[in-house]
C-alpha cells in the first residue's frame, strides 16, 4: 500500500492516508530497514487496522509506545542478545479468540506460548540469560531515554560528517535516517571497494554495504560506543584527504 522504490528506498513514503483494503487483517511495517538505513519516525495511519511491526533492528534503541501496535516482535541479535531468541509483544485480545491455524508450529503459536509462560518448549536458557545482562546494562545507561540519547549522539557524529564531506554521501533523506544503520557511498564503485579494504586493514569490520545495494554501511547498534564512531569518522576524513 506504500513504497519508496521510485527512489531506491531512500525515504519513508507518506503513510498518513493509505489505501488499505477493507478486508485487510493488519498493516505490517519493518520499522527500521537495515539495508537502506531508513526508520519510521511517524507510524502509519492504519485506519483502525491492526499494526504489526518488526523491530528486530531498533528494539530497545529508544522508547516506543506499545499501545499503538497490535504486535511488536523481533529477533534479539541486533541490540539485546545472541541469535536464537525472539521477543514478541502481542495485544492480549489478538490471541484470546480461539486457537491458531492448525498448521502453525508450536514455536510460532503465540497463544500456546503465552498460555505456558513461554515454557512450552525448553527455552534457549543461555541466550535469555545474556538478554537479562543486556537489560541491566540498558538500565544503567539511563533506560530507553538514555539509550536514545546515546544513539542520537553517535548517529549525529557520523551524519554530520557525511553532510559536510566532499567525498562521502549518505543515501537517505535526513528526516528518515536510521539511528542504527548508516549507508553511504563515494559515487565510485572502485573507490568504495578501496575504502572497505583499507578500513578492514585498519580494524573496521563489516563496513561493506548489503550485497543488493553495494556501497558502505555502518551499523552502530546500542553496544557501539561513541568512541567507535569517532574513530570511524577520523578514518573517513583521512581517506577523503588521500583520495578526494
Amino acid at each position: 500500500v506504500a513504497s519508496s522504490a521510485d527512489k531506491t528506498f531512500s525515504y519513508i513514503p507518506d503513510c498518513s492516508d493509505l489505501d488499505i483494503p477493507e478486508d485487510a487483517d493488519y498493516v505490517y511495517i519493518c520499522e527500521n530497514n537495515t539495508i537502506y538505513g531508513t526508520k519510521y519516525k511517524t507510524l502509519p495511519n492504519t485506519k483502525g487496522h491492526i499494526l504489526v511491526a518488526d523491530v528486530s533492528s531498533c528494539f530497545l534503541s529508544e522508547p516506543i509506545d506499545v499501545s499503538k501496535y497490535g504486535v511488536v516482535y523481533g529477533g534479539v541479535q541486533k541490540n539485546v542478545g545472541p541469535a536464537g531468541v525472539q521477543i514478541v509483544i502481542v495485544r492480549e485480545d489478538l490471541i484470546a479468540d480461539g486457537p491458531a491455524f492448525a498448521q502453525t508450529p508450536s514455536m510460532m503459536n503465540w497463544k500456546l506460548q503465552a498460555d505456558n509462560d513461554s515454557l512450552y518448549n525448553t527455552p534457549p536458557c543461555y541466550g535469555i540469560y545474556i538478554c537479562g545482562k543486556v537489560f541491566k546494562w540498558i538500565k544503567k545507561m539511563g533506560g530507553l531515554e538514555g539509550m536514545k540519547a546515546h544513539n542520537e549522539k553517535k548517529a549525529k557524529i557520523l551524519y554530520d560528517f557525511l553532510d559536510s564531506s566532499k567525498l562521502f554521501k549518505g543515501t537517505v533523506v535526513p528526516e528518515d535516517r536510521s539511528l542504527m544503520n548508516v549507508p553511504f557511498v563515494t559515487g565510485n564503485e572502485d573507490l568504495d571497494k578501496k575504502f572497505v579494504a583499507e578500513a578492514k586493514a585498519a580494524g573496521f569490520e563489516n563496513l561493506k554495504g548489503h550485497r543488493t545495494v553495494g556501497g558502505m554501511r555502518a551499523s552502530i547498534y546500542n553496544a557501539m560506543p561513541i568512541e567507535g564512531v569517532e574513530k570511524l569518522v577520523a578514518f573517513m576524513k583521512k581517506f577523503e584527504e588521500e583520495n578526494a
